[in-house]
């Protein structure tokens, strides 16, 4: 027998195992005990050694392994403290013992085993590798003190969280966790804390993968939230562009859901809104007679105190005026009082009071329902955030899908419940129905794995056949309704929809059955809700005060079910081998055996009789929660019957109240008008006195009874028209003044009144105390019914200028609060106050308002709570600001104990001041390294103290008063901004300009009316300016600048409801959105946009083009090559000064929105596609599907596609002359055909027309224009002239016809007028067409150049002779000389020969070289032929004379050879022929 190194004897078969060990290691066991010390490893393999023996032979052992044998525990390594490697593997350990001295080890390998649990590791600090896979370990633990801790393998375990078990192992660099069974991403966000990590696996090849592996998004969480990575099962993912694609998705993301964000609290903006609507309707009648009541009842009051004070009344109330003298002779118009007459003054007073306070009952039960409405409602925007957070926080595993009536399933779902409602089972209480407010349709993809693969594996494994043949015959629907006595309802529900339904053991841990309660009927499924409730509820005259509820339907696979026994709690060891138990649900157990005696059954409000449902209902425990989907959640409310009111007992008394269901307008009955009507007809009435306008001396003598200003201490201004007190300030004695019912805004009058007490100001219309100074001893001040909304501007007066008041009375008034109370808001200011709104105010109530009140300041044990020193953002997809969420996710690094080290202020990263009552900014100097920092709902009013923190980078500032941007210069690191709900009215441009790496900027819920300025911040990526009163499209205009702008919320504001297609219209000028007011820009509405409005020319595309927007100082207007194709200048008032436009090279088809701008002179539309001056009309079936959108829409009258006033000018019997101020009309190179369709007959005041460069072939159209005096049809087609051409022109002065194709000349003999004609470079060939103008008596100029008939040797001498007025020809002045030869060769029959070659060929567009224009005279003519008949304006003379063709070198030559006249350039167009001047 063995003995071992202490003595004690071994096990009997200890000798045996040793003796194997010695052999298996070339040991030999008979000088084991001398050469063991020198042994430094063992190794065992596969058999021969089941238990660990003998081991105390080798002190020196620093290696061990042990493979494959029959171990149960590790045991016998107490002697061996120099052990650095451990391997025990494939065996049959079933826990981690007996290593407390190997305080060495290094590795342990400990694979392959039975282990169940991480323990006894706790002291091996020096462990650097840690093998575990292949066990059955279900939790991570026991790990915190193995900082050294390099690489861990947890593969093929049980495991299916993680939790916060790996963060003190901070040098871990391997991680496997393959083969476990986590299933949601939220686990794996834990990896993040882990900055050393360079291998990560979850889905190994040599183990199975997660569940969560199979989940989209995968790889892409995992980048993100652990950047560290070098490899990711077993694939390489070191490179940058892998982990930049991961940031850039999940960054997208993120964005997306933000904006998901800020729709949800649109929503419910919207949803108060309406409430707030439906609030004010119903309240209008209530405080409309209570307005009345209290009129009447402030005169009886004030009757009642004379008549105690003299026994008299007044004989005859003044309708008309004040009697004379009475403010001197009080007594002259009173009379003593008759018997009783007191007495009917106070029995009328106490009805009209009973009738006030029924209706001030009636408005506070109104503002009960609307609280509970809104309540109901922001509870729903919280569960849509809590939706669209699990979205995230899941890469969209989890999604959920809001139902519509047009959803088949929504249908289904909606039919599935109501065929599941029983009205008998709440009829106890007053039920009649239920009403569905919304579906919502999960999408879980880890849930149905699990459900589907569950169910795989039931299928497959040793089931009766008829289930798995049938399976679906046991698939079920069922209902859970939330446990609101377990739970937090809300909480209950996020957990299941994302995590499923709790084990049968949590619920038996919970003392409830040991399964998942469920039910196919909605009563079953209230059943615990209402029995919770009735528990709490000590009043039983309305078992069932809440009328909202929610229920899951979930999918449900009953499998092999049974009865449940009646007595016994139900579980799954009571139940072997089944899947479920049900039972029935009998009358005792329903809710209907609350129902009273001798009541009605009934299944609906309207069938009567008694139904089978109790037959079907039935209650569902099932013992495996693997086995229920949840898919739906259904909002409900139920419909309750209002009961009959009792008629009140006396008629001016008020009766009971029914309960009153929220969301319903309370009935408003004529019994309440007629008691009201009846009250006020009581003896006595009093006829109303004459209101008095204003005061002076006499009047408040009146008023006061009184014969000296200086005596009067109560004063009664009740029920006058009053808005100012002038003379009151002279009443130093005052002590009482009633102004109630008058028109009051302010009370500054009342100032400085050392003797007033008491003031009663209800109903006014008061909106501010501001001004109100100097009323020391006022003790008591009834504000009620006014319209005061600023709490804290309005404490703050009262407190510092009312420092005796005791009673304040501040009642309906529409105060503007943020989640304040106005009562504790008020209380903790004006501290003196012991009634307010005539309730007592307790002391504890007092010290509670002033501890709310007392203003925070940043002090250092603030910094230390409120502070972080994280040096890197957490990377976890949440919605919360960095700062807060530093906050939320890690304690505070400081001991408050304790005082913290200098520079300690240095380290502090993050800092979270949410709600802490801050006035202002102050003691962040120190703070230099500060990163992220939230100052949400506080009292701030400016922005200061931050110039100290230049690498901020976030900053909140939501929920405050601030009103300008100013005290962020410094912060050039900024990258979000965030300042909704303040009072910013516009955006500092620069300010933003010191901020250039500003992406995020929201401040919704401001004052903003312009976006001037934002176009600053050129690296925006998401500006959300929501609900604030931006109301013009210049302001869109403003952000064009922004070109990576892709998130853009403007939702709220005036412009969204103006401006007609206005989604389209910032989609079109913002090209780079991805979303607009929450919603994804699809490719259609961008198509759509380029369509209506892709090449319009509006005042803020003149603006943004010229840099000004000073449209009336405008008088020339040029926007050349723009691509123009419909002009919109709206309103046409504007531009009232506007004299000259230059629209050339653009994409016109007609005048458009032109013909409205009142004052055009000259107008450019050269090189245009002009068809006609108005937009012709097209036949409706030829319009293709994009010019059909194009056609609909509307452009203020301005669009060229048919809008109303377009059709009614277009009528052939309405063709009212347009644009009576345009004199001067370029129309070049537009490829016009057809003059007629031109419609130029209505331009009736036009001077001059350029139609050069076009296909005319016919001149015609011109009727109208009558007084025109020039033309010009240079380069068209024209071959010849009709008789009816020019029939109008009778005071046409110039005509241009040259390059065209006319052989005859007949026709212009109507033109008597006509001075200047030219005819370069036609076809005329004859002499004899040329004698046909001797028909123009006032020609005095002609140029036939490049014709035929000019290169013959007569054609010069001919014309001079035979147009004996003509003074220049072809350019040349005729002279006194030539004109005598001509007649002399006539004379004598003389005819001169052709020329020679050379001497005089002009060719088209050159200038001939022999024969020069005398110096000065066609400039001279031009003045002479023109500007006798035309206006001398500076405009028209500036732009009269362009000419097209300034890029075409024939042209251009043309115009300088035969115009020469014309100035070649304007002064506005230095570049020369860029731009032809007008």
């Amino acid at each position: 027998m063995i003995m071992t190194r202490s003595g004690k004897p071994g096990h009997s078969g200890d000798e045996d195992c040793i003796k194997e060990l010695c052999v298996c290691n070339g040991v030999s066991f008979e000088k084991v005990s001398q050469e063991g010390s020198g042994i430094t490893a063992l190794e065992m393999f596969f058999s021969g050694f089941p238990r660990m023996v003998g081991l105390s032979l080798f002190p020196r052992l620093s290696s061990l392994t042990i493979v494959g044998q029959s171990i149960t525990q590790i045991q016998g390594l107490e002697d061996c403290p120099s052990l650095k490697e451990l391997w025990v593997v494939e065996c049959h350990l079933k826990e981690i013992s007996g290593l407390e001295n190997c305080l060495q080890l290094q590795k342990l390998f400990l694979y392959d085993n039975r282990i169940s649990k991480i323990i006894s590791l706790e002291l091996l600090i020096n462990l650097q590798v840690l093998w575990l896979n292949n066990n059955a370990i279900s939790e991570v633990e026991g790990l915190s003190t193995l900082e050294n801790l390099k690489e861990l393998n947890l593969a093929d375990n049980l495991i299916e969280t993680l939790g916060n078990s790996l963060d003190r192992n901070t040098n871990l660099q391997h991680l496997n966790l393959s083969g476990n069974k986590i299933s949601s991403f939220k686990e794996l966000t834990h990896l993040g804390r882990l900055s050393k990590l360079r291998e990560l696996g979850l889905k190994d090849p040599q183990y199975g993968p997660n569940p969560v592996c199979m989940l989209c998004n995968y790889s892409t969480h995992i980048l993100y939230h652990v950047p560290t990575l070098h490899r990711l099962d077993s694939y390489d993912v070191s490179s940058k562009a892998i982990k930049d694609a991961a940031e850039l998705t999940v960054t997208k993301k993120m964005m997306y859901y933000n904006m998901r964000v800020h729709g949800t609290q649109r929503q419910f903006d919207e949803a108060e809104a309406e409430l707030q609507q439906q609030k004010k309707k119903q309240m209008q009648c209530p405080e409309e007679r209570i307005r009345t009541l209290s009129h009447t009842l402030k005169h009886l009051e004030c009757e009642l105190s004379e008549v105690l004070a003299t026994g008299k009344k007044w004989a005859c109330p003044w309708q008309e005026g004040p009697p004379e003298g009475a403010g001197h002779h009080k007594d002259q118009n009173m009379e003593p009082v008759e018997d009783g007459y007191e007495q009917r003054v106070q029995h009328k007073l106490t009805t009209i009071r009973q009738r006030v306070r029924t209706w001030e009952q009636r408005i506070e039960e109104i503002e009960a329902c609307f609280q509970r409405d809104v309540t109901q409602v922001s509870k729903r925007k919280e569960l849509m955030v809590h939706f669209l957070v699990m979205e995230l926080e899941t890469v969209g595993n989890i999604r959920f899908e809001e139902g519509h009536t047009s959803d088949a399933w929504f249908s289904s779902c909606y039919d599935l419940l109501l065929s599941r409602f029983c009205a008998l089972d709440h009829k106890p209480h007053n039920i009649s129905g239920i009403r569905i407010n919304w579906i919502m349709r999960l999408h879980n993809r880890v849930l149905r794995l699990r459900f589907e693969d569950k169910l795989h594996s039931l299928l497959t494994s040793e089931e009766p056949p008829f289930i798995s043949q049938n399976y679906k015959r046991f698939l079920e629907y069922l209902f859970y309704a939330p446990d609101p006595e377990r739970s937090s309802e809300t909480g209950e529900v996020l957990h299941i929809l994302e995590n499923g339904f709790k084990s049968a053991d949590s619920y038996k841990a919970l003392g409830r059955d040991g399964a998942v309660p469920l039910s196919n009927s909605v009563s079953v499924c209230q059943q615990l809700r209402k029995q919770a409730t009735k528990h709490k509820t000590a009043e039983p005259a309305d078992p069932l005060p809440s009328t909202h509820g929610q229920l899951i339907v979930s999918k449900v696979f009953l499998g092999h079910s049974v009865p449940a026994r009646d007595g016994a709690p139900v579980s799954s060891e009571f139940y072997p081998r089944t899947h479920s138990a049900y039972r029935k649900a009998s009358t005792k157990q329903n809710i209907s055996s609350l129902e009273k005696p001798g009541s009605d059954a009934v299944c609906s409000s309207d069938l009567q009789g008694s139904c089978d449902c109790s037959q079907r209902q039935t209650m569902w425990f099932i013992f495996d929660h693997e086995l229920i989907l949840p898919e739906y959640l259904i909002d409900f409310d139920f419909i309750r019957q209002e009961m009959p009111q009792p008629q009140p007992s006396h008629r001016c008394t008020p009766g009971p109240k029914a309960p009153v269901d929220p969301g319903d307008a309370l009935p408003l009955t004529c019994d309440d008008k007629a008691l009201d009507e009846e009250a006020l007809a009581l003896e006595p009435i009093l006829k109303p006195q004459a209101k008095l306008l204003s005061l002076d001396e006499k009047s408040i003598l009146t008023a006061a009874r009184a014969n000296v200003l200086s005596q009067i201490t109560v004063l009664n201004l009740h029920g006058n028209s009053l808005s100012k007190l002038k003379e009151i300030s002279c009443l130093t004695a005052l002590r009482h003044l009633t102004i109630s019912f008058n028109e009051f805004t302010h009370l500054d009058d009342i100032s400085h009144l050392p003797s007033l007490e008491s003031v009663d100001a209800s109903f006014n219309r008061i909106v501010s105390l501001e001004g109100l100074r100097g009323l020391g001893r006022l003790a008591q001040l009834d504000l009620r019914w006014n319209q005061l909304t600023h709490t804290r501007d309005d404490a703050a007066v009262l407190r510092k200028h009312t420092p005796s008041l005791l009673r304040l009375d501040t009642r309906h008034n529409p105060w503007i609060t943020q989640g304040e109370c106005v009562r504790m808001v008020l209380l903790g200011r004006v501290k003196t106050l012991t009634h307010f709104d005539g309730v007592l105010v307790t002391e504890e109530e007092a010290a509670a308002a002033a501890q709310i009140a007392a203003a925070s300041k940043i002090n250092q044990e603030s910094l230390m709570v409120h502070s972080r020193v994280d040096s890197d953002r957490p990377r976890c997809l949440s919605l919360l600001t960095a700062a807060q969420l530093l906050t939320h996710l890690r304690p505070s690094p400081w001991t408050h104990t304790a005082e913290p080290t200098p520079g300690w202020t240095n380290k502090i990263t993050a800092l979270n001041l949410d709600g802490q009552r801050l006035s202002r900014i102050a003691s962040l100097d120190k703070l230099v390294n500060l990163r992220w920092a939230s100052f949400n709902n506080n009292e701030l009013s400016r922005i200061e103290g931050l110039e100290h923190c230049p690498l901020l980078e976030e900053l909140s500032l939501n929920h405050n008063n601030i009103s300008s941007l100013d005290g962020l210069c410094k912060l050039q690191r900024l990258t979000r901004l965030s300042v909704n709900s303040n009072q910013l009215q516009c955006l500092d441009g620069s300010v933003l300009d010191h901020l250039p790496n500003l992406h995020f900027l929201s401040a919704e819920k401001n004052l903003i009316s312009s976006l001037h300025g934002v176009q600053r911040s050129r690296s925006l990526f998401e500006l959300y300016v929501g609900n604030n009163n931006i109301s013009t499209t210049r302001d869109i205009y403003h952000l064009k600048a922004l070109t990576s702008l892709i998130i853009l919320d403007l939702y709220g504001n005036p412009l969204v409801e103006k401006l007609e297609n206005y989604r389209i219209y910032v989609v079109f000028h913002l090209p780079s959105l991805k979303a607009l007011d929450g919603t994804a820009v699809e490719v259609s509405e961008c198509e759509n946009a380029k369509d209506v409005f892709e090449g319009r020319l509006t005042p803020d595309m003149v603006t943004e083009k010229l840099g000004h927007s000073n449209y009336r100082e405008m008088t020339e207007l040029e926007l050349t090559a723009c691509a123009i194709r419909m002009v919109d200048l709206v309103p046409p008032d504007l531009f009232v000064n506007l004299l000259c436009i230059n629209l050339e090279r653009n994409n016109l088809t007609s005048f458009s929105g032109l013909i409205y701008l009142p004052n055009i002179k000259a107008l450019c539309l050269n090189y245009n596609h002009i068809e006609s001056v108005l937009p012709r009309q097209k036949t409706q079936i030829h319009l293709s599907n994009r010019q059909a959108r194009y056609h609909k829409v509307h452009s203020s009258g301005y669009g060229q596609h048919n809008s109303k006033t377009n059709r009614e000018v277009l009528r052939g019997d309405s063709l009212e002359p347009l644009m009576a101020s345009l004199e001067v009309l370029h129309l070049g190179f537009n490829s016009i055909s057809n003059l007629s369709e031109l419609q130029l007959s209505r331009l009736t005041n036009l001077k001059a027309l350029f139609l050069q460069g076009n296909e005319i072939a016919q001149v015609e159209g011109l009727e109208g224009l009558r007084g025109l005096r020039e033309l010009v049809l240079d380069r068209n087609r024209l071959r010849c002239v009709s008789a009816s051409s020019f029939s109008a022109q009778t005071a046409l002065l110039k005509l241009h016809l040259s390059e065209n194709r006319l052989r005859d000349l007949s026709h212009l003999h109507t033109l008597s007028q006509l001075r200047s004609l030219h005819l370069d470079n036609n076809k005329v060939q004859d002499l004899s067409e040329l004698e046909k103008l001797e028909a123009l008596p006032s020609l005095i100029e002609l140029s036939v150049l490049g014709n035929p008939v000019a290169r013959r040797c007569l054609h010069r001498p001919v014309v001079v002779l035979r147009l004996p007025s003509l003074q220049v020809l072809d350019g040349i002045s005729i002279t006194l000389d030539e004109r005598t030869r001509a007649e002399l060769m006539y004379t004598e029959g003389q005819y001169p020969l052709p020329p020679a070659v050379g001497t005089e060929m002009v060719f088209p567009g050159l200038s001939p070289l022999t024969c020069a224009p005398v110096r000065g005279s066609s400039g001279l003519q031009h003045d002479i032929l023109i500007n006798p008949n035309l206006e001398d304006t500076h405009h028209i003379n500036k732009y009269k004379k362009q000419r097209a063709g300034g890029t075409n070198s024939r042209s251009a030559q043309s115009d300088s050879r035969y115009r020469g006249s014309y100035p070649s350039t304007d002064s506005r167009f230095p570049s020369g022929p860029r731009h032809p001047p007008l």
